[in-house]
């Protein structure tokens, strides 16, 4: 992952730090466009959803566009910050859709466990890793947060990526992106930031 300068990384988090929280104050007002990119027409950014649809959103002033880098399980340490996306299994425990990262500077953020849109019943849960032991078929790790624990886990290939920057070039056509969005009273929908697909690594969010 190429390095990013402290104020450069700050800038990053600042950017990204609604990605993966509830957003509950406000939560009929939030939208999470998930889909390609049709293109970018100074503050208009249309995005073919995954549904289908069309959705034109307005780029806010001082808006932020990042991406997200590949990693690893083996990246996964305990003390770390992760955010995963999960699905009840089958045997009432929680098997992981992906696995975000947080960089040491944003542990904490969004800390929690809340319902998420990634696909029906998930859940997103912003963690701290208290251990990770491997099993036959991937890992399971143990997360903390708020004083509660969770039992998550993860089969091989789960997507497993953490932050990195971007240019406003690679918001291109047919370009994947994850837009954490408002939706105003009329329709309207805007955004300040914008995490894009870059170097064959998509938003698994």
């Amino acid at each position: 992952m190429t390095s990013i300068s402290r104020t450069g990384f700050a800038v990053l988090a600042g950017a990204l730090i609604a990605v993966t929280t509830g957003l509950s104050a406000h939560a009929a007002d939030q939208v999470r466009i998930r889909g390609t990119v049709e293109s970018l027409n100074g503050s208009t950014l249309s995005v073919k959803t995954r549904e289908g649809t069309e959705a034109k959103i307005m780029l806010k002033d001082g808006w932020k566009v990042s991406s997200v880098a590949k990693a690893s399980l083996d990246d996964v340490k305990p003390g770390d910050f992760v955010g995963i996306a999960s699905l009840p299994t089958a045997d009432g425990g929680d098997g992981a859709l992906e696995v975000l990262i947080f960089p040491a500077a944003m542990k904490g953020t969004g800390e929690g466990s809340y319902a998420w849109d990634l696909k029906p019943n998930s859940s997103m849960t912003n963690a701290t890793v208290a251990d990770a032991v491997k099993s036959v078929n991937g890992r399971t790790v143990t997360v903390t947060y708020k004083g509660k624990e969770k039992k998550i886990s993860i089969p091989d290939g789960t997507p497993v990526v953490t932050f990195a920057p971007a240019e406003v070039s690679d918001l291109k056509s047919g370009a994947t992106v994850f837009v954490p969005s408002e939706k105003a009273a009329d329709g309207s929908i805007s955004t300040s930031r914008v995490v894009v697909g870059t170097n064959g690594v998509v938003p698994p969010m």
